[in-house]
């Protein structure tokens, strides 16, 4: 397939996420006829947040960014940051419970925010009768998996759910710059998925 896409900025940014330059990006095409300088802002922040952690691995790195793709139902990063993540030595299993904990995220962040939104006793006294159970032994770790709830929490805005999560994966032993690094690249990541 031949390209559309001129802006070599645009270019670079799609080939290194592994994505389609044949593919169309309004969005981005909009930017790169112009040549606005956000496109080399949003090219920095994305290779920074995946690829110059200090705090997260590569394979984490791309784990969390599939996360946030498969929040924002993105098919085309939830394939390419999938199959990085693999060449950084995440397993299958490993990815499906990085898609399962999304969704499991998901569902919750819409059921706490509605009680903490409402504030009523009935609400909160009422058991959720939502099954957990991938969260009792993952295969992600505790530590990692708490990471993966608090980012996609983040994202969705669910303000009890990232207190609730920030402070367990603190007590599974990450630092507040690991936490820092992943709520940057979740932030990151879903700015990315806007434009695209």
């Amino acid at each position: 397939m031949t390209t559309s896409i001129q802006n070599e900025t645009i270019l670079s940014l799609l080939t290194n996420l592994g994505l389609d330059t044949a593919a169309s990006y309004p969005a981005l095409e909009t930017l790169g006829q112009v040549d606005h300088r956000y496109l080399r802002d949003l090219k920095i922040n994305v290779g920074n947040v995946l690829n110059s952690s200090q705090h997260l691995s590569k394979k984490h790195a791309y784990l969390l960014a599939v996360s946030v793709a498969a929040n924002e139902k993105y098919q085309p990063l939830i394939d390419s940051f999938s199959a990085i993540a693999r060449q950084e030595g995440a397993t299958d299993a490993e990815i499906a419970e990085t898609l399962a904990c999304t969704s499991l995220l998901s569902t919750n962040n819409v059921f706490y925010r509605f009680r903490h939104f409402t504030g009523k006793d009935y609400y909160q006294q009422t058991q959720p009768g939502i099954r957990m159970s991938i969260m009792m032994n993952p295969v992600l770790g505790k530590e990692f998996f708490e990471l993966v709830s608090l980012v996609v929490s983040a994202v969705n805005g669910c303000e009890l759910c990232v207190t609730s999560h920030e402070e367990s994966v603190l007590k599974h032993g990450a630092t507040e710059a690991r936490v820092f690094d992943a709520i940057r690249l979740g932030s990151v990541v879903k700015g990315l998925i806007t434009i695209l």
